[in-house]
Formats: structure tokens, sequence, C-alpha cells
């Protein structure tokens, strides 16, 4: 069954272009030209990835990852912005956005996106469950327990833990972090990973401060512990 790309965009010549382009890799394509009506059929899961203009009418890109991301849908989105715009993108990607393209682009450069976004989140849940502590990892359901109650991950929280997961006891570098879940060698600050890692512990560590599984190496970056370490907060 072909994967499903929803394209949320106004202007009917990106529209036509970006579905015959999708339709000819072999996607299915739903385009929609309203914010409103886009976070609509975003929210209705039927879709795989979203490509999002930034300017819309009736409701902002901007809000509507906002919207989607406070919901608890992790639908991989790819942002169009205006050139020049690097409030725009900075914002969209901490909002939780998985990429951006900046406008006038090329339909191969995107393309490359589509595909590289959608590679990058399935590989993100490599099995069905995993257990570490009190907590409790659903991968089909995208959930998370502690003790039996829910646990309210962000869709970038919970990519990143599934990540560490994937790569438990390997040492993780912030760039390699950045890298592989944002899709940047490069990002504005590093400090985004620290500042996600933070709220990690909070909502999976008894004692925060002293975490036993999200541990920091000074001055290297993270390491994950399943069963249980000595570690202490960056």
């Amino acid at each position: 069954m072909p994967e499903k790309i929803l394209v949320v965009e106004d202007d009917v010549a990106i529209v036509e272009g970006l579905t015959t382009a999708l339709r000819t890799e072999g996607y299915e394509v739903e385009a929609v030209r309203e914010g409103r009506r886009g976070l609509e059929r975003a929210l209705s899961g039927t879709a795989d990835l979203l490509i999002l203009d930034v300017m819309l009418p009736g409701m902002g890109g901007m809000e509507i990852v906002k919207r989607l991301r406070d919901g608890g849908s992790t639908l991989p989105v790819i942002l169009l912005t205006a050139k020049g715009e690097e409030d725009d993108r900075v914002l969209g990607l901490e909002l939780g956005a998985d990429d951006y393209v900046t406008k006038p682009f090329s339909v191969r450069e995107l393309m490359a996106r589509v595909r590289s976004t959608l590679r990058r989140v399935h590989a993100s849940y490599p099995r069905a469950r995993f257990t570490f502590g009190d907590v409790v990892v659903d991968f089909k359901r995208q959930s998370v327990t502690k003790r039996d109650a829910a646990v309210e991950l962000s869709a970038r929280e919970f990519r990143i833990l599934a990540y560490f997961i994937e790569h438990a006891g390997e040492l993780l570098t912030r760039e390699r972090l950045l890298n592989d879940i944002w899709g940047y060698d490069v990002f504005p600050t590093t400090r985004t990973v620290d500042n996600h890692l933070a709220r990690l512990r909070k909502k999976l560590e008894d004692a925060p401060e002293s975490p036993r599984h999200l541990l920091t190496v000074r001055g290297a970056g993270y390491v994950f512990e399943p069963e249980g370490g000595n570690g202490h907060a960056g």
C-alpha cells in the first residue's frame, strides 16, 4: 500500500507540481489549500507525512504544527518556508516539525527530504515494546507508561526516547542526535538537545537531578542505561 502524503499549500502551481512529482514517486497524495481544513485532515490519521506551507489562509503552518504536537500527533512534518525567514525555520523545528525546505525549492530536493524523513521515522521504532525500570514503551501504540500511569510525551520526545533505546549503552553526542533525529548536521543551538533531555528526565526518572537511565557524559554527550547506572544531570 503506497504511503500517503498530505500537502497543505495555497499556491495552485506548487500544489500541482508537488502532486505530479509525488505521484510519479509512487505516493498517494491529498492536497488542501486552507489551514483549518489542513489541520483537520492531518488529525484524521490517514496521512504518513505532511508537507506544510508556513503562510496559509485560515490558520498558519506554525499553529498547525503546534496543535498537532500538543494533541500528541507524531505525523512527520516538512515545512515550506520563505527564503531568508530563518526565524520561521527555527521556530518550526522547535515546535516539532521534522524538516524544512526553503522556497523556491527544487522538486528533486523535496523528494529527497520526503524519503529521508520517512526513513528516519520508520527506523525510530524498531520493536513493539520495551521496558526499563518501571517505564514501559509501546512502539505500536506510541505510548509510554510509568508505574501503569500514562506519560504524555511530545512527538519529538518519543522519537528521542526510541533512538536512545535502539542505541542503548552507546555514547550519543549532541551533534549525532541533532543529525539523526532532527535531520541536521548543524542546528542553531545544541541546547535544544539538552532541553529535550531535561524534559524527558522529569517525566521518566524518579530523581531527574540524579538520573539512572538517561545519563550525561560530561563534555561528550549522553548514554542510555536500561538497567540503571550512576550518572549526573547535564
